[in-house]
């Protein structure tokens, strides 16, 4: 029996890396196949903005599946590391950077990630979908978790991505319309299994896949996701990718408060560090309007949502949990930033 495996990978493309992808026909792959399964694969890098014309040849090395809910029963979504022809990881590798924080010790900390992914759908003539043609909808204010045709827009393809999200496997828990009509979230992390791991590498690598499949189904539509940090000016939320982040010790009710504490404080000074991988275009998304922190001050505070970070109000309550990072903008990667905040708060450089 042959199946189709559908390699994903990260490309060149600056100043944001964009989604790549091909499909391999393998045997006997089986209902629940394990990641030896699928063999490391070439593709041409000189088409990816990743290699020179007479030295293109770049590897594709399996680091997570998942079921593929597109094509259905026995075929998988497989996203890939980029490596060089000798095997060490490609300077567009940023998952390989993550991974080296967490062998250097990051992995002691038992981290776990949750990221909301906002997106604006756009249609074929790069404009919010049914927006009027001339001028705008009206202001922000009734569509912000919304029901009703006059205030959500896209609602079908958004349905369909959760839906897929779910049958594949991933760690969605939970969707969303945002405030800027068009504009959605959905959220990729811990949702309370014990079956489940949070951790840095799978909640990163579903992200990932997620945001493939976001575009795989607005082919079917023939919309697409937007994930600038500003996709309207003017008057109009940003898109932004808040990050919850958690480690055995603020999650433990003796040490939350202080060690979530100590954190903020090693935040606070790498936060220059932080905004450098955060997003491009951050500077139009991170104000000190629309629900931001100015990108030049850092804050922390309860239930803030202007602030950099935000101690959510049950947490500040019982004294242990998580805290989100509302910096992170929409087109950042989630390698990054996961990379990006485990090496400060381990003091990794």
């Amino acid at each position: 029996m042959f199946g189709q495996a559908e390699y994903i990978w990260l490309d060149g493309t600056k100043p944001v890396q964009q989604l790549r992808s091909k499909t391999r026909i393998l045997h006997d792959l089986g209902d629940k196949p394990k990641l030896e399964q699928f063999p490391q694969w070439s593709f041409d890098g000189s088409s990816t903005n990743q290699s020179p014309g007479n030295n293109s040849d770049l590897l594709l090395e399996p680091v997570c599946v998942v079921r593929d809910p597109m094509r259905g029963d026995g075929n998988f979504l497989v996203m890939c590391e980029v490596m060089n022809e000798d095997g060490t990881p490609h300077v567009t590798n940023e998952r390989a950077k993550l991974r080296k924080v967490l062998d250097a010790g990051a992995n002691d900390l038992d981290a776990w990630f949750g990221f909301e992914q906002e997106y604006v759908i756009y249609d074929q003539n790069k404009a919010p979908v049914d927006w009027p043609d001339h001028g705008f909808p009206a202001p922000q204010g009734p569509f912000y978790c919304a029901v009703g045709a006059n205030v959500i827009y896209g609602r079908p393809l958004v349905e369909q991505h959760t839906k897929v999200c779910i049958e594949a496997g991933l760690l969605i828990y939970g969707t969303n319309a945002e405030v800027m009509p068009s504009q959605w979230e959905y959220q990729i992390g811990y949702r309370g299994s014990k079956e489940e791991s949070a951790d840095a590498l799978t909640t990163t690598d579903h992200s990932w896949i997620a945001r493939w499949l976001l575009y795989r189904i607005g082919e079917e539509y023939g919309w697409t996701p937007n994930f600038d940090c500003k996709p309207v000016k003017g008057d109009w939320n940003g898109s932004g990718q808040h990050t919850n982040f958690s480690t055995k010790d603020t999650r433990d009710p003796a040490k939350g408060s202080s060690t979530i504490e100590i954190y903020l404080g090693l935040l606070e000074k790498k936060h220059k560090e932080h905004i450098a991988v955060y997003g491009v275009g951050l500077e139009e998304r991170l104000t000190g309007h629309h629900e931001t922190c100015n990108i030049d001050q850092f804050r922390a505070g309860t239930a803030d949502r202007g602030c950099s970070i935000r101690i959510p109000r049950q947490v500040a309550n019982v004294g242990y949990g998580y805290f989100e990072d509302r910096r992170p903008g929409a087109n950042a990667n989630p390698y990054s930033i996961a990379a990006r905040i485990l090496a400060t708060v381990t003091k990794f450089d």
